[in-house]
């Protein structure tokens, strides 16, 4: 049992608040658009310099111009402007950016972040997301529970190379929310996925947490 990729992004959309500018990541974060509430009036941002961007496209509205950061297409809104990238990267350092939600390889119980290297595999470099979680005011990490091997994702330390320490706030999974009030408080367990009980959170996961 657990989310899908789908409500998992249905449960992010739902800490977007009227008036936010939000960054979203590659993969499951892109989703994310999908599932706005259409009475939240929210803009989202893409660090290749859009500003408002719309849903995923349907076969007929694919233009291969018109692409995210992660190289996928997407739908212009009547408000969307397109800007360079240094004014779009201007927008993330100066702490413009009110959200960002981004996958994640790891995540440790001090909210560090791992999600741009694995050692001896072949990497395209760190993109954005380094400038993401130093100048975005809050972040959310959405990624599986475990991996395939059955390993915690949420961990008391990082075992791979840090894209930001103590950076995340929300952690959304295939099978929990945990959050903080602060980065220097302790994640609490918030929501389990139907079917999951916490003990069985408290089981597949390495990190310590409050229930």
């Amino acid at each position: 049992m657990g989310w899908t990729r789908e409500e998992m992004a249905a449960r992010a959309a739902r800490e977007l608040k009227d008036g936010y500018y939000v960054n979203l990541g590659i993969g499951i974060p892109t989703l994310v658009a999908n599932y706005i509430d259409p009475n939240v009036d929210v803009t989202l941002q893409s660090e290749n310099g859009i500003l408002g961007l719309g849903p995923y496209p349907t076969g007929a509205e694919v233009d291969a111009d018109i692409i995210n950061a992660g190289k996928q297409t997407i739908t212009e809104l009547d408000r969307t402007s397109y800007v360079s990238s240094a004014d779009s990267f201007g927008m993330i350092r100066g702490g413009h950016i009110n959200l960002s939600i981004l996958g994640a390889m790891e995540v440790s119980q001090d909210g560090d972040l791992a999600n741009w290297m694995v050692p001896g595999k072949m990497i395209k470099g760190p993109g954005g997301a380094m400038d993401l979680v130093a100048g975005v005011r809050r972040i959310i990490v959405l990624m599986d529970h475990v991996d395939k091997s059955g390993t915690p994702k949420f961990r008391r330390a990082c075992t791979l190379p840090l894209t930001g320490a103590r950076v995340v706030d929300t952690i959304i999974t295939t099978h929990a929310v945990f959050e903080r009030p602060n980065r220097q408080s302790r994640f609490r367990l918030v929501a389990c996925a139907p079917g999951v009980t916490p003990a069985d959170i408290g089981a597949m996961t390495e990190a310590e947490y409050d229930a």
